[in-house]
């Protein structure tokens, strides 16, 4: 089996190293310069069209898409692993939350990032939209913390769905949102922090080790 990881240094790419470090996937692993413009490359758009990480290659075959990549490798490794439910109403419910995540949750975080970030040039910044959309993250995050109530995780037990959601929250953390409403998010955030895997990818994110 052939499988090639495109990933780049804080990208969403993230997420992706994250799952494949819990499920303890080996695999080849490219780092893509963004600021060298390597995912424009006519060799990377050949992979992603879109010219965007992450990107897995399995056995020749690209597949693009954090959320994709996340269901794909559950189906594929996360279920001997115990990370990914079988077929059935709880893959249902993991997979909700995956795509959750990259559409609804990672749309209204999109637009709050595009309109405040200094990643964006001021002058396409707007007010208004900024406040919409943060109004709309915290909506999310509502739903979210609803959804956690007298729950550890959000199926039975730790699974992948944990891992990917959880990556868009650190991007919230990162963003500096007040998360003090969220006490049910905020604890499951922590718990998820904590494994071992996280450790492990957040350690080589910072040069530790």
């Amino acid at each position: 089996m052939s499988l090639t990881f495109y990933s780049s240094a804080m990208s969403t790419a993230t997420i992706t190293e994250l799952v494949l470090e819990e499920l303890a996937v080996h695999c080849e692993r490219i780092r893509i310069d963004l600021k060298k413009g390597e995912t424009r490359t006519p060799e990377f758009l050949r992979l992603n069209p879109n010219g965007k990480v992450p990107v897995l290659v399995h056995d020749g075959t690209a597949i693009w898409e954090s959320a994709a990549i996340t269901l794909y490798l559950g189906e594929l490794f996360g279920v001997a692993k115990g990370l990914y439910p079988q077929p059935g109403p709880e893959r249902g419910e993991a997979m909700k939350w995956v795509v959750w995540s990259n559409v609804t949750l990672g749309d209204a975080f999109g637009r709050w990032i595009r309109n405040t970030s200094d990643w964006v040039p001021a002058e396409q910044h707007n007010a208004k939209a900024a406040e919409a959309a943060q109004s709309d993250t915290r909506n999310c995050l509502r739903i979210l913390e609803e959804a956690l109530a007298g729950r550890q995780y959000l199926l039975a037990g730790y699974s992948l769905a944990d891992t990917h959601l959880n990556s868009f929250v650190d991007w919230l953390r990162y963003m500096k949102m007040d998360f003090s409403d969220y006490p049910h998010v905020e604890a499951w955030s922590r718990r998820c922090a904590a494994r071992p895997a996280y450790a492990r990818v957040m350690a080589h994110a910072s040069g530790v080790g």
